[in-house]
């Protein structure tokens, strides 16, 4: 076999590999992800908490000051007690403790002092929003599964239709492999998961419907993002934490955008007691 046939049949190889390993990893990690979000209360904010704790941790590796402890220690201080306030109920302690941290971080990360604020905003954002959508008894559940079915619909549709379909790439630059194909795969496959909700009378339709199409193209948008950061410090992946997907970067960065975006939404329509019912009940 020449050179130029065992390029191709390498990589074809390699892709292989690597689904089979986001394969396992996403059926290692999906039921113990969906476990935690129904038990809720402790169980669910710990685990969101540890979560922003490793998303700050790599966003600082990432933009270069992975070995700053003095940055790194009380951003965790400050996303662990956020997370603590959270699981006591008290939002704005943990808003507190929050706007305490990025004071401190901002003192102690010199010239990357924006993007060191970025990260822990980036993090807490995250940590906060998902706490929220899951805090209402009767609809938290719900509505988190929604938006995490959206996000990892949108990823699955996304990589099986740009796979197979390919064509014109979406934005090259930030991202060379992702396609137009793969975001209207994504799309589609984010708007069956709301008929389906729609289906078993979780919410009306037509409302689930543009909200699981906002949801599918925010998360694209925040798989964008966290390429486009990545890019600017040339890196490639954030960690190598999990098998197949990279890091927690990379792995929830379409779930960062979307979380954030429901529980805004949640939040401007039931109140910070009822986000996931003003996210699903229509």
């Amino acid at each position: 076999m020449s050179e130029r046939e065992a390029a191709p049949a390498a990589a074809s190889e390699q892709g292989s590999r690597n689904l089979a390993m986001r394969v396992v990893a996403a059926l290692v990690l999906a039921p113990v992800a969906i476990a935690l979000a129904y038990l809720g209360g402790i169980a669910w904010s710990l685990l969101v908490t540890l979560a922003a704790v490793g998303l700050f941790a790599e966003w600082l590796m990432v933009t270069g000051l992975g070995r700053a402890l003095r940055v790194m220690v009380p951003g965790i201080v400050a996303l662990l007690l956020t997370g603590l306030c959270l699981m006591a109920g008290r939002t704005d302690a943990a808003l507190v403790v929050l706007a305490v941290g990025a004071v401190v971080v901002a003192l102690t990360s010199g010239a990357r002092r924006n993007w060191a604020i970025a990260g822990l905003l980036y993090a807490a954002a995250a940590e906060i929003a998902s706490v929220l959508l899951r805090l209402d008894t009767a609809k938290g559940f719900a509505a988190l599964m929604f938006v995490l079915l959206i996000v990892w619909v949108t990823d699955i549709g996304g990589y099986f239709a740009g796979r197979s379909i390919g064509g014109p790439k979406l934005w090259v630059r930030i991202s060379p492999k992702k396609t137009w194909a793969g975001a209207a795969g994504g799309f589609v496959a984010s708007l069956l998961v709301a008929a389906c909700f729609a289906a078993f009378e979780i919410g009306t339709a037509g409302p689930l419907l543009m909200l699981g199409a906002v949801l599918s193209v925010v998360s694209q948008l925040g798989d964008l993002f966290e390429s486009a950061v990545k890019r600017r410090f040339g890196v490639k992946d954030s960690s190598h934490i999990i098998p197949g997907h990279g890091g927690l970067l990379d792995r929830l960065d379409g779930f960062v955008a979307a979380v954030i975006v429901a529980a805004i939404f949640g939040f401007l329509r039931g109140g910070a007691d009822g986000v996931g019912r003003g996210l699903m009940v229509w």
